[in-house]
């Protein structure tokens, strides 16, 4: 393992990166602010060079750098025909650079920051700036091409933050406990999250079940006013077959991509739950799962976080 630390920042425009990357600059990070993906491996080069001095970097990649790929594609004697032409390329090159730095031994890791389409419309509007792929104006459409065209960065991504409820501070705060906590090292974190489909899909899932086929306390006169962490109602719901058959399945799911994520060297992996209202079927399934994955993902050196974020809501 090389002795250099390389934080990517990327996401979409408006969810914070300009505050993350000042974040950690403030923690001793050399940061630099858009850099040309074509680039990485000679400015990482450049840096292992000094001899120790500057063992910790980050780099901001985004829609700019896309923007702009064709043209850095004809500087680098590759030349492109076209912006769906660069796009895909941009893609392809990014993937590539990236996996080949890390079978080089750099421990590359991608932060990946987003918000939901209503926050970032209200922040543009706030301050008044023209987000770089709004179609007529249409701040909407240019959110819609972004999360389109960054999806392959945010795949490879080894942490995904959700900035909508963040304020300036929070975020901040966020982002140097992830770099002061090491996640560089190889210890992952696989993070069960219970939602409410009525109050919207969790951006950071990287894994979405869906258990509104599974029968509903919430039509149990009973069972209506408790939450699913009541004995009564995961009573209820684990009691039918199709409950066991897909506890069975998705445990065997997890087990099949776990050594999978750990090659990839992605450290948090999130998986969501969803039920209609997050206050029954989702949290019985998602703490069920967590008693059948805990023991084995502990020996595997993996921590398990469990999360119910809409179990007080409606």
């Amino acid at each position: 393992m090389k002795n250099i630390r390389v934080i990517l920042i990327s996401g979409l425009s408006g969810s914070g990166k300009t505050t993350a990357i000042k974040a950690l600059e403030d923690i001793g990070f050399y940061c630099v602010d858009n850099l040309p993906i074509l680039l990485l491996p000679k400015f990482i080069e450049l840096f292992e060079q000094s001899e120790g001095k500057i063992s910790k970097v980050a780099v901001v990649e985004d829609i700019r750098g896309e923007a702009s790929y064709p043209l850095s594609r004809q500087n680098a004697n590759h030349a492109g025909s076209g912006v769906e032409e660069g796009e895909k390329d941009f893609l392809e090159d990014s993937r590539r650079i990236i996996q080949d730095l890390k079978r080089e031994g750099y421990p590359i890791e991608i932060l990946f920051l987003e918000s939901s389409d209503t926050i970032l419309m209200r922040r543009f509007s706030e301050t008044r700036r023209q987000h770089p792929l709004a179609v007529g104006g249409s701040i909407r459409e240019g959110l819609r091409l972004e999360r389109k065209r960054l999806q392959g960065i945010r795949d490879m991504a080894n942490e995904v933050i959700d900035t909508s409820q963040l304020n300036v501070h929070q975020l901040k705060e966020k982002i140097q406990q992830y770099a002061q906590e090491g996640r560089s090292s190889n210890q992952m974190t696989v993070a069960l999250l219970s939602f409410g489909y009525s109050f919207g899909i969790p951006f950071e899932a990287d894994l979405l079940m869906d258990v509104r086929f599974l029968p509903n306390p919430y039509f149990v006169e009973e069972l209506k006013q408790l939450k699913g962490d009541h004995p009564k109602v995961s009573e209820y719901v684990l009691q039918w077959e199709e409950t066991k058959e897909f506890l069975r399945h998705v445990q065997k799911f997890i087990r099949f991509l776990l050594p999978l994520y750990e090659r990839e060297r992605k450290t948090h992996l999130t998986i969501a739950v969803g039920c209609t209202g997050g206050r029954h079927r989702s949290i019985v399934i998602v703490n069920r799962l967590a008693e059948m994955l805990r023991d084995e993902l502990t020996k595997r050196g993996v921590f398990l976080s469990v999360q119910h974020r809409d179990a007080e809501k409606g």
